[in-house]
């Protein structure tokens, strides 16, 4: 059984055959999907994907570069969306400083507010840092994040930066970047983080796997990744599957 932690089926990726392909799912040995939101829009659209399908579960939550949208009163729609039992997480949150916009300002203001509204709810949260190693660790920090944990989507640093957040009880979210040849950053973090500390994502319809990258990505290619993470591990495909899927249902503190 097979764990994918952070995908976008809400995105327009998807639009076509995303019926389709969501009923598939369980039959290619997804067991679970979270669907995370990155905007106020998808937060919104959560609500109604997760009531339709009993195996996916989502979160609500505003992706640093859409930070711009939020004031008080779409913060406060944030948190009664959050009510919904089936909504278990507050993200894709963070700090992006690979663009110029929204300012930085603005960036770790919603980033600090997101937090203590998973502290309230005692949700954890799903955390995009993207060129912003320093400041993510910082906030984090010294919001005492780290007492509703969660995960570190995309994990885009090095094993010292791995360091710091398994140390506080984070999770690495690892996905299709494991499988590229410029991927050694991420390959010598699983190398080197307990297995038990690292969650199955794709992000999907981005970062397809290896030999699809470029292409729609979506949860059935998360077994590249497990093969992959196998190979740094040296150990089975199913072990990868079977330590994974019980991590993120511990992450996402769900009573199975």
């Amino acid at each position: 059984m097979i764990f994918e932690t952070h995908a976008h089926y809400d995105d327009k990726a998807f639009d076509l055959d995303r019926e389709e392909l969501l009923q598939q799912l369980p039959e290619e040995g997804i067991k679970y999907v979270v669907n995370v939101a990155a905007n106020m829009e998808g937060s919104r659209k959560n609500l109604e994907i997760v009531n339709k399908y009993d195996y996916i579960y989502g979160t609500v939550g505003v992706h640093p570069s859409d930070t711009e949208e939020l004031n008080e009163e779409t913060y406060k729609e944030l948190e009664e969306l959050s009510n919904n039992d089936k909504i278990i997480a507050v993200g894709e949150i963070g700090l992006d400083y690979y663009w110029d916009e929204p300012d930085r300002s603005i960036q770790k203001k919603w980033f600090e507010r997101q937090i203590d509204l998973s502290k309230r709810i005692n949700k954890p949260i799903v955390v995009h840092s993207r060129d912003a190693a320093k400041d993510t660790l910082d906030v984090i920090k010294a919001t005492k994040a780290y007492e509703v944990g969660g995960v570190i989507h995309c994990f885009s640093y090095g094993v010292e930066i791995a360091r710091e957040y398994l140390n506080m009880g984070y999770y690495i979210g690892v996905g299709g970047v494991v499988t590229f040849k410029n991927g050694k950053k991420l390959k010598e973090v699983v190398e080197y983080a307990p297995l038990d500390r690292i969650v199955l994502e794709t992000d999907c319809p981005y970062l397809a796997p290896m030999p699809f990258r470029g292409k729609r990505n979506d949860s059935t290619k998360l077994q590249y990744v497990i093969e992959e993470i196998a190979v740094i591990k040296n150990i089975t495909p199913e072990e990868v599957k079977k330590v994974t899927y019980n991590n993120a249902i511990n992450m996402y503190k769900l009573n199975m």
